[in-house]
């Protein structure tokens, strides 16, 4: 993707139809340091080139800044960075994924977009556990396509955590 292309998604589109079922099962799949993730295409909003982020001082350093989306300033976060993964230079094909949860729109740099994949209950698995028991407290589980496995992402957790709330808040005043 180029700097100033885009996809929107908007109101008209197939996968927003008043049968709220047409988005069951749908992810928005894009690549992360190599693997394959997905998050619901039901909180994705648009998908955007990369552009200037203006930094914010007394950030997280996942948080890279915020952007005007459209007169909205939105923060942005590096999600390479929220995992913990080594940092890369953007190029043409980072893409900001622009995601809503409950009236809060926040930009997600993701290394590339793939597709809008189907991905059927019956296909996903619970996340594996750690040495302590627990799963990792952003996936919502293993989507299985075939012989491929995707990250299936819960945009909940990722983006409602105390540190991201203080963020939304501040951003939203």
């Amino acid at each position: 993707m180029t700097e100033n292309s885009k996809i929107r998604l908007d109101e008209d589109d197939d996968l927003y139809d008043d049968d709220e079922d047409t988005q069951k099962d749908k992810y928005l799949t894009f690549r992360l340091a190599g693997e394959d993730y997905g998050i619901d295409i039901a909180f994705v909003t648009e998908i955007i080139g990369i552009q200037k982020i203006t930094e914010v001082p007394d950030m997280p350093e996942f948080i890279r800044g915020v952007i005007n989306l459209r007169g909205k300033v939105i923060p942005v976060m590096d999600v390479r960075l929220r995992f913990k993964l080594a940092p890369r230079d953007y190029d043409e094909r980072t893409c900001i994924v622009v995601v809503d949860i409950e009236d809060n729109a926040v930009g997600l740099v993701v290394d590339e977009v793939s597709e809008v994949a189907d991905i059927p209950e019956s296909q996903v698995e619970s996340p594996p556990q750690s040495g302590r028991g627990k799963s990792s407290r952003y996936l919502k589980g293993m989507g299985k396509i075939d012989e491929e496995v995707k990250i299936l992402l819960n945009v909940d957790k990722l983006l409602y955590e105390e540190e991201m709330e203080a963020i939304l808040e501040a951003t939203n005043n």
